[in-house]
């Protein structure tokens, strides 16, 4: 009854919003982000909420098609796929002409277009030291001189004046890559943030900080960024175009997500990126329509999804749509494996393992929507085994015995331990008193600590943390982006944020990068799953899948862990 009588006053409001909107620009989108942004530079921006903007407004060579799984590469700044030499190691990339940047004063007045030296400008930059580039993982030990220029250039001066021999310009269209060793995930990467062009003019007129000064190229530029409030972004009245895609699989045709097919991109004049961390907030905010999609919070699943799984009949009433789409995104709980007893006591990591229910934790704070994880690899990326074992599954009785075994009978000479939670919400402080609870029952100790989301990533990059929840949505659908969090020269500012060291794996991961989806590659998988199940730098916990909600007005909707620059298609129809 509760329900009804909030829903009959949120009727109420619905109509008061559509009249407030008649008299402002109906092109306008209203988007949720539920913690703050670090950066919005593409070379620092590797969390999914500063991802979020730095993609509406930065492009790159590639993109992966809107509409189309499994998930298609596709020419954005670039004419065409990348010319591979024989041996694999030149690329040879055609540029569109006429591609301009954002209008700026530091460009005199001047259309400034994109030419292929700015993205040498910003590889260099992932290289240059002071810029602490989370993609130097991507690059390194790759482009013959990219690293010798890392290592030798100190100053904005060093960086100007050095060339890498690897990265080249023939032409102002034509961009050259030359590789060490063949590496076919390149062209995944040349669709990640991180290669966006930058012009050497802004990277000079702000001493290459670039965390608050944005140059793109892309359909929309910003307007402002209120910190720990929101972010808003405007229409590029220059964008050269594009236009929306004419084909797509069975999810696309379902959904009648191709009513706009060939229609000239982006539709929206101006978009709100509003950031609310509480989900009981974020709930009101799109029942009040004031964001117009919305993950469903763990809180209000049971009012939004009937026994059946389906939408309830008040929402659909109200004209809002469900999609329920799976993600390549997973979660667990990580060790600090540099700390002096929890990185050298294996036989510790591994009762804690034991002593987590992961199921309790999965219904608890996913509503039973997520996926519980059986391998360090995701469901949707080749050589994903569903069949393979969780070694190391809840019992108490187990991690009471490895916890003795450690050295630490019913946790007897351990100290308390901090367990850092990745923001100050609710749900974050919730989830981490869960993991303190479970781990009591064998008497192991933790101190939760609260953080701001920029808080908690700085402190993973400096090792600062010990016991912590960490999580990857991958950035292409291949095994080599995960297994670069377990590779000893990926620590940070690499993703390797546990900071694990093992030779052995190093060996795999070596090995794995330059393979393509074969059994050879998928038998390295399987045994780097073992040894993780083994040394436990991780306690797996859940693949994400998404239920999600967006109001009936919002067309053109399509929710994916991998596709970042969406904002382009969506569409208001009020």
């Amino acid at each position: 009854m509760k329900y009804l009588v909030s829903l009959l006053l949120v009727i109420s409001i619905f109509g008061c919003r559509k009249a407030d909107q008649a008299s402002n620009d109906k092109l306008t989108a209203q988007l949720p982000l539920t913690e703050q942004i670090e950066t919005l530079d593409p070379a620092t921006a590797y969390d999914v909420i500063s991802g979020s903007i730095v993609y509406q407004v930065y492009e790159q060579l590639y993109e992966y098609h809107y509409l189309k799984r499994p998930y298609l590469l596709q020419p954005l700044l670039a004419e065409s796929l990348p010319q591979v030499s024989d041996d694999g190691l030149t690329y040879t990339i055609k540029l569109k002409k006429g591609v301009h940047y954002h209008n700026h004063e530091i460009y005199a007045g001047k259309k400034r277009e994109v030419v292929a030296q700015d993205f040498i400008t910003q590889i260099k930059r992932i290289a240059f030291q002071p810029t602490r580039s989370n993609g130097w993982f991507l690059f390194e030990d790759r482009i013959p001189g990219l690293d010798e220029f890392r290592a030798n250039a100190k100053t904005l001066s060093d960086f100007e004046k050095m060339n890498v021999e690897g990265l080249q310009a023939p032409d102002p269209h034509t961009f050259v890559i030359k590789l060490k060793a063949p590496y076919p995930q390149l062209k995944y990467v040349l669709a990640m943030s991180f290669t966006s062009p930058m012009p050497m003019e802004a990277v000079k007129a702000h001493n290459n900080y670039l965390n608050e000064h944005m140059f793109g190229t892309g359909p929309y530029e910003l307007v402002k960024w209120n910190r720990g409030l929101n972010v808003i972004i405007k229409k590029n009245k220059d964008y050269r175009g594009g236009v929306y895609p004419s084909q797509g699989d069975r999810f696309a045709y379902i959904y009648n997500l191709l009513e706009d097919a060939g229609k000239t991109i982006p539709f929206l004049d101006r978009v709100e990126f509003k950031i609310i961390k509480e989900n009981q907030t974020q709930w009101l905010n799109f029942l009040n329509k004031k964001v117009d999609y919305l993950p469903i919070p763990k809180d209000n699943f049971n009012t939004a999804i009937n026994v059946q799984g389906k939408l309830s009949k008040e929402l659909k009433d109200e004209k809002i749509k469900l999609q329920v789409v799976p993600t390549l995104t997973y979660w667990w709980v990580a060790f600090n494996m540099t700390h002096p007893i929890l990185g050298t006591n294996q036989k510790l990591r591994q009762a804690i393992g034991h002593a987590i229910n992961v199921k309790k934790y999965i219904a608890l704070f996913t509503n039973n929507v997520g996926q519980k994880a059986n391998s360090i690899f995701v469901p949707g990326i080749p050589g994903y085994d569903p069949k393979a074992e969780v070694k190391f599954d809840y019992n108490i009785e187990t991690a009471k015995k490895l916890l003795a075994e450690a050295g630490y009978p019913e946790g007897k000479g351990l100290p308390e331990f901090t367990y850092d939670v990745r923001g100050s919400s609710t749900i974050s402080r919730q989830q981490g008193e869960f993991i303190k609870n479970e781990l009591e029952k064998i008497g192991v100790r933790l101190n939760v600590v609260v953080n701001t989301f920029p808080g908690f990533l700085e402190k993973l990059r400096k090792g600062q943390v010990q016991i912590y929840l960490d999580g990857w949505a991958l950035d292409f659908p291949d095994a080599e982006n995960i297994s670069q969090l377990l590779y000893s020269k990926s620590k940070p500012p690499g993703p390797n944020h546990s900071f694990y060291s093992n030779p052995k794996m190093d060996v795999l991961i070596e090995k794995l990068k330059f393979l393509p989806d074969n059994d050879e590659k998928f038998a390295i998988m399987k045994e780097m799953d073992a040894i993780v199940q083994e040394e436990m730098p991780w306690v797996l916990l859940f693949y994400k899948r998404d239920y999600v909600l967006h109001h009936g007005y919002l067309k053109n909707f399509r929710r994916s862990g991998l596709i970042s620059n969406y904002v382009k298609y969506l569409k208001v129809d009020k």
